[in-house]
């Protein structure tokens, strides 16, 4: 019996072991709570000053921000860089594209280290999965795509994460305990922002794939989509684009947990369609000009 209650105590102990170790590579501690709670601090406790950005609730491993930022701005980087060889043979300028984007990467990850949202290794893991993300992402833009296929990528991100959410309860880990160390260690309370959880990524980011699908589809973005617009009406869309965008950011969100997740996905659902398709739409039928008709001789 000893040899048997032993053998089970060692057995949970190895578990426990492996689920640290899963925890500490797949979501990682934050800086601005892993200093009171490391306890490598605890015979002089050290001061840090936080932002209002620093209180984010999700695990930090990798930097979200910076694989995002990576991952979008990808094509970009590439598109730039293909128009600017075409137009020069200096390699100096055909670098500026790439030495744009790594600065701004890497600006974006001082900042998130700076702050104490993230260690650096977890920036450079971040910035390492953003890239690659861009590079294979970009050439498999399914642009031509049926309406379901989006709807059925949006259905499979959230039941894909509820997947993995019942499976780490039924390993034994704790999913909020980056929420509990977020609130316990954050200077402010207002700080302590709900679209940080890592469920507001889930439902954003299902949100915006069924809103690429709808708003390729949509009526409007198949008008504009048959018309050049010019400079003036590009700069336009941008202006009318960024308005609205910040006109909903400007409505704030329901402090109901649940209401702020379907909100959230709902949000993020009309931001693709008003960004191609509604805007551009808008912009077109009221500066486009009227061609005078052909008088036959």
């Amino acid at each position: 019996m000893a040899t048997t209650h032993r053998g089970r105590k060692e057995a949970l102990g190895a578990e426990e072991k492996w689920l640290c170790v899963f925890k500490g590579f797949l979501f990682g501690d934050r800086p601005f709570w892993w200093v009171h709670e490391s306890g490598y601090y605890s015979q002089a406790p050290v001061q840090v000053h936080q932002f209002p950005s620093s209180c984010e609730t999700g695990p930090g491993s990798p930097s979200g921000h910076c694989m995002i930022t990576g991952a979008a701005l990808w094509p970009i980087m590439t598109a730039l860089s293909s128009q600017v060889a075409t137009r020069t043979r200096s390699r100096w300028v055909r670098m500026i594209p790439s030495l744009a984007y790594c600065t701004f990467l890497l600006a974006v990850g001082l900042s998130r280290v700076f702050i104490l949202a993230h260690f650096p290794h977890q920036v450079l893991a971040g910035l390492i999965t953003g890239a690659v993300l861009g590079w294979l992402m970009a050439p498999r833009v399914p642009m031509e795509r049926e309406l379901s296929f989006y709807g059925l990528t949006a259905l499979a991100l959230m039941l894909g994460a509820s997947l993995i959410y019942w499976t780490l309860v039924t390993l034994g880990l704790d999913v909020s305990w980056s929420i509990s160390l977020a609130s316990k260690w954050c200077e402010r309370p207002e700080w302590v922002h709900m679209d940080s959880r890592p469920f507001a990524s889930l439902s954003r980011d299902s949100g915006a794939a069924l809103g690429l699908g709808i708003a390729l589809h949509s009526p409007f973005y198949a008008q504009v989509r048959r018309a050049q617009l010019g400079n003036g009406q590009k700069i336009a869309c941008f202006v009318l684009a960024m308005g609205l965008l910040g006109l909903l950011d400007w409505l704030g969100q329901p402090s109901q947990i649940s209401l702020f997740y379907i909100f959230n996905f709902l949000k993020y659902t009309l931001w693709p369609c008003l960004v191609l398709a509604l805007v551009p739409w808008v912009v077109h039928m009221f500066s486009a000009q009227e061609i005078p008709p052909i008088r036959s001789s």
